[in-house]
């Protein structure tokens, strides 16, 4: 499509949910659950097109965000301790635990290494044998099964020295804590972890909530055309779940990606950034592959770790609040000084107020 048929059809669909708006006189607030669509949503300015009664909040879609400062100071302990190379996607260094980032943790002589994959880290590890290697296993579905396929790989070659500090988690849990609010008219579903889960395994916010749910792209026309359907299920009350992604996301998912997945992790808990201690949410190593935890073969005396109470991250990753209602935004809290890992992100909301403004 060219620009200028896009900028028509971007016009069209925003006309088209202030039409559907209109029809009812209260506030409509949908969550866009993934930490991508935050940012696209506000890189696009798509929020300057939506009627005054329309609201799109923040979700807890963000993996960096929602891992809890105890775990970036577990990682820093295991590097200490035990002369460990801590290998991490980039997103991770600046994060700012109790005592510093890894960041910190680096300048101050330890070993940081920033991969692009996950894959990466079994060459670093062969590199430096005997010295350990330690992964930090944060992500979702969509990172989950590249991880899992790493260690299959590490497994067959024999590599001893390759570790992986887990903090995995799955989108269902969660979401389904976020359906019970009466606030949320629906969800916009993220096209990257549908990819894997499949746009049918969201059926329970219809049936046990009676919410809408929309699986988008990353476009602006597609998250344009994601929220169209969305209000208009919400104000005709005609919940579905809708996949507005399909030449990405199929209704089954992809099973192979999962199969992957159940060989070498099983269902844990874990604790969340704004949500706290959610059953079931998480993945633990299982079988041979729990020889490469790191937390089990390092383990470390972590101190209880507090967040700042000024800073609001845990309230934005629910959707209660945004970044310019923190005082701490833009101000003792920026991209390059951050308080708390909002910011810190690519997928960040606070990073993406920073960046493009609240529109």
């Amino acid at each position: 499509m060219n620009p200028a048929d896009e900028s028509r059809t971007a016009k069209a669909l925003a006309q088209e949910i202030g039409e559907i708006c209109s029809k009812t006189s209260g506030p409509l607030r949908f969550m866009e659950v993934c930490g991508t669509h935050t940012m696209a949503v506000h890189a696009a300015g798509l929020k300057s097109l939506f009627p005054d009664n329309l609201f799109l909040v923040s979700g807890p879609g963000c993996p960096v965000c929602v891992t809890e400062k105890r775990f970036i100071d577990e990682a820093m302990l295991i590097g200490q301790q035990h002369d460990a190379c801590m290998a991490t996607f980039g997103d991770l260094v600046r994060v700012p635990g109790s005592f510093g980032s890894l960041a910190t943790f680096r300048s101050e002589g330890g070993t940081v290494r920033v991969v692009y994959s996950p894959m990466d880290a079994i060459d670093i590890a062969a590199a430096v044998s005997p010295r350990p290697v330690v992964f930090l296993g944060v992500g979702f579905e969509t990172t989950i099964p590249t991880i899992a396929a790493t260690l299959k790989t590490a497994l067959a070659r024999g590599t001893e020295n390759l570790f992986v500090l887990p903090a995995f988690k799955t989108i269902h849990p969660p979401l389904r804590i976020l359906a019970a609010k009466e606030d949320l008219h629906g969800f916009l579903l993220p096209g990257h972890v549908s990819a894997i889960i499949g746009s049918d395994s969201y059926e329970y916010l219809v049936r046990d909530f009676r919410k809408p749910g929309a699986v988008a792209g990353f476009e602006a026309l597609d998250i344009l055309l994601a929220l169209r359907d969305l209000v208009r299920m919400a104000v005709d009350k005609s919940p579905a779940i809708i996949n507005d992604y399909k030449r990405v996301v199929r209704s089954e998912g992809n099973p192979v990606a999962r199969a992957v997945v159940d060989e070498v992790f099983e269902v844990s808990d874990a604790s969340w950034r704004g949500l706290g201690l959610i059953p079931g949410s998480g993945l633990a190593l299982k079988g041979p592959y729990a020889r490469f935890d790191a937390a089990k073969s390092f383990p470390v005396e972590v101190p209880e770790a507090k967040d700042d109470p000024r800073c609001l991250c845990a309230a934005i990753l629910t959707g209660a609040k945004t970044p310019d209602r923190c005082g701490l935004f833009g101000k003792e809290c920026t991209p390059e000084d951050p308080v708390g890992p909002c910011m810190v992100s690519s997928e960040g909301t606070c990073a993406a107020y920073y960046k493009y403004g609240a529109a």
